[in-house]
């Protein structure tokens, strides 16, 4: 079983041997090890951002994604344009160091299935065939669980249908309309972007659970409400005593001017 260590706590810098979701040079045919992304299935117009796109990733998943799935925040992640988003945490091949991949996932037949992105030289789908035995930190729970490649045509047109639908608005773009795709295609896809499945077989101590991390937010957020009440209250007791004061100061003068009238 992989265990991180303290949550929100990195095992390992990202951008090492067997980074989050880099390709990785040693693994690519004879001919690509210069353009890692030519043989994948995306639209033309796609490919030539991948690079860009990975970079740009690598740094909101260290610093945005990855947290805040761990302190329990993954719901604020979950959008129509965002789709649905784990954190795959799989053992490093080579150095036996914990690696943290955020995704795009889908429910299958209870399953968790991901699909590799960057093709089949990405890290951690290379990671969780050499050590199947993985971690999934879902937006509300945490699993311990045991990967395998879905190989089977029928399953796997199936499962990449569900996760390319559960991508939101990035999936339409990138991949197209695949729930509406003829065999062919999805087949296309799916040879360009392996498709892994996760069979749960444990639950973990997640952020939500008793000393998690997001314990201590409902306190703090109690603890400033109340300190918020109690400047609003001390500030509607000054307006109150204010206003007091003025009418005092305010019957005081009229009662001197109808002295001086008598």
């Amino acid at each position: 079983m992989i265990r991180v260590g303290r949550p929100g706590r990195r095992a390992v810098a990202p951008n090492d041997d067997e980074g989050v979701g880099d390709p990785d040079p040693g693994a690519l045919p004879a001919g690509r090890a210069g353009d890692p992304y030519a043989d994948l299935p995306y639209p033309r117009w796609m490919t030539g951002l991948l690079g860009p796109l990975r970079s740009g990733f690598r740094v909101a998943n260290t610093w945005l994604t990855v947290p805040l799935i761990e302190r329990g925040l993954g719901p604020l992640l979950v959008t129509p344009a965002t789709g649905s988003i784990l954190v795959l945490r799989t053992r490093g091949r080579s150095t036996g160091l914990i690696r943290q991949a955020p995704l795009g996932y889908a429910l299958v037949d209870g399953r968790i299935v991901v699909v590799a992105g960057y093709g089949r030289t990405c890290h951690w789908f290379r990671n969780a065939l050499a050590e199947p035995r993985v971690e999934v930190a879902l937006p509300g729970a945490v699993l311990a669980g045991y990967a395998e490649e879905v190989t089977d045509p029928v399953e796997l047109r199936r499962a990449f249908r569900a996760v390319a639908g559960a991508l939101g608005a990035i999936g339409v773009a990138t991949l197209g309309d695949v729930a509406r795709a003829d065999d062919d295609r999805v087949d296309e896809l799916a040879r360009g972007f392996p498709v892994l499945a996760i069979t749960p077989t444990g639950v973990l101590p997640g952020p939500y659970d008793p000393g998690g991390s997001f314990w201590r937010l409902p306190f703090a957020a109690t603890v400033m409400a109340g300190m918020a009440a109690g400047v609003a209250a001390g500030a509607a007791r000054r307006r109150r005593r204010g206003r007091a004061d003025r009418a005092v100061v305010s019957g005081g003068a009229e009662r001197g001017r109808a002295d001086r009238r008598c």
